[in-house]
């Protein structure tokens, strides 16, 4: 049997296994998925055990993102321009690295939110991991223009120098939190915020009319909430971007792509019970990164 695995830390709250085991029912592929837990300087000692012992793929969660990129022999070019790998193949050969996360978000927001990015001005929140990532998917997606705004602003340009015909166009500036003003047609949190309870230290005027993403997921994010109450269009949390990178994962693993869907209608609804039961019992975020 193929065995794959996510390998992160922390990953004992992982969708992951429960969603590749769908995908697999769907499809009818017969596989493998388990969590790995790494300990923060011992990622290539447990992937690499992994795949020695027949492995064949692993997803990459935090904060290991950067050193599969690293560690990885051959890395496909959305990976390179991110800098970060979360999906890995091994053939028995070579590992190869891909990044599926911007391929994620940007389905989600198109096909499952209805959400055109073609010409319209994007505001994402952070400058991290997370945001490397998902740059350069959104930039293909041809919007107007895309602002990196990060708390550090020296972290912004860095992440807008990945993509010097893009800035050149001016298509992706960077900015600092405190200087933004204006309004946006699409705000994306990138940021890790939400996964204490907090919300990224920007004018509320810029989410007004906005559409609202947050990459963090759960019932209720900081981030959605904060976003509601200043007069968002919507808020919606990274739920179905879970669902879509791991969708063009198994694409990468198996050469079928699974339909996401059904899941996502099924997760969404096991969520509005878990809210209703979490505001009984005084909980009213129930966040998971």
């Amino acid at each position: 049997m193929d065995r794959y695995a996510v390998i992160g830390n922390p990953v004992a709250h992982s969708l992951s296994p429960r969603i590749h085991a769908w995908f697999a029912q769907q499809t009818g592929e017969v596989l493998e998925y388990q969590r790995l837990l790494a300990p923060l300087d011992g990622f290539v000692e447990v992937a690499g055990r992994f795949f020695a012992e027949g492995g064949r793929g692993a997803n990459v969660t935090v904060p290991f993102k950067a050193e599969a990129a690293a560690w990885v022999e051959d890395l496909d070019p959305l990976a390179r321009a991110a800098g970060a790998v979360n999906t890995i193949l091994y053939d028995g050969q070579r590992r190869y690295g891909f990044n599926t996360d911007g391929l994620g978000l940007v389905r989600d927001l198109e096909i499952n939110q209805h959400e055109s990015l073609a010409g319209v001005r994007i505001l994402m929140l952070g400058a991290g991991g997370a945001a490397n990532g998902v740059a350069g998917p959104l930039l293909a997606a041809g919007p107007a223009e895309l602002v990196v705004a990060n708390r550090t602003v020296g972290r912004a340009e860095q992440l807008v120098a990945r993509f010097p015909e893009a800035r050149l166009g001016g298509k992706i500036r960077a900015a600092a939190l405190s200087e933004l003003s204006e309004r946006f047609d699409i705000v994306i949190n990138a940021t890790s915020a939400g996964l204490d309870g907090a919300v990224p230290a920007v004018d509320s005027h810029v989410v007004a009319g906005a559409f609202c993403y947050d990459m963090v997921y759960g019932h209720s994010t900081a981030f959605c909430s904060w976003a509601a109450a200043r007069e968002a269009r919507a808020v919606i949390d990274g739920v179905g971007m879970l669902v879509e990178q791991a969708a063009a994962a198994f694409l990468v693993w198996r050469g079928i792509r699974p339909e996401t869907r059904p899941l996502l209608e099924l997760l969404r609804s096991e969520r509005q019970v878990a809210a209703g039961e979490a505001a009984a019992n005084g909980d009213p975020e129930g966040l998971e990164s």
